[in-house]
């Protein structure tokens, strides 16, 4: 007797909830309501950053490229930030300038929109959590080159919608996955044909 086909969970809300509550947070202090402190650091360091790192090996296990990448990759980004913020205070390297921060910045708006692009064959709110992500990179990539305190300040507001996006996509999975139905609208999805793959 063959043994059953054991079903998978879907680790993408895991990961989405990860992002989108420590992006709310960190904006809620660019935006000026909260001063940075240990409660941002601690949650990009285990739920920015490693929940989404194992969402990406989960999302890996099930053959998904995209949100293996993307996990990963925003994982590995919100450990790279606290350690940017970190290890001077200890005295491992210097701060970084406006100018590198700038630049840094700038790269992970770069890696998004590429992200962007992928979400245009997935629902309308990938495509919204992705879009204002390249946004708001930008708006602080800019922010910091340019010396434009006011550009940060707006990327906090920004990025917080950006953040309740991804909150608002990991709602809808997993009460899809609890109901078995579409409860929350995600705007159409679009799959990809098999036969339109590449041989």
């Amino acid at each position: 007797m063959a043994p059953q086909a054991s079903a998978l969970a879907n680790p993408a809300p895991l990961g989405l909830m990860g992002f989108g509550m420590t992006t709310v947070l960190l904006n809620l202090h660019n935006a000026g309501f909260v001063p940075m402190g240990s409660a941002i650091l601690g949650m990009g360091l285990m739920f920015g950053g490693g929940a989404q790192i194992i969402a990406g090996i989960l999302e890996y296990q099930k053959g998904n490229t995209f949100g293996m990448t993307a996990f990963i990759a925003y994982g590995a980004f919100w450990l790279s930030l606290v350690a940017l913020i970190a290890l001077p205070r200890f005295g491992v390297g210097d701060a970084s300038s406006p100018s590198l921060m700038g630049s840094y910045l700038l790269i992970w708006g770069l890696f998004t929109f590429i992200m962007f692009l992928g979400t245009l064959r997935a629902t309308k709110v990938h495509q919204t959590i992705f879009a204002s992500l390249t946004v708001l990179f930008g708006l602080l990539a800019f922010g910091d080159l340019l010396g434009q305190p006011l550009l940060t300040v707006i990327a906090g507001y920004e990025g917080i919608f950006c953040g309740l996006s991804a909150i608002y996509l990991a709602a809808a999975e997993v009460l899809e996955a609890q109901f078995h139905t579409h409860v929350l609208p995600v705007g159409p999805y679009v799959a990809y044909p098999p036969q339109a793959l590449p041989a």
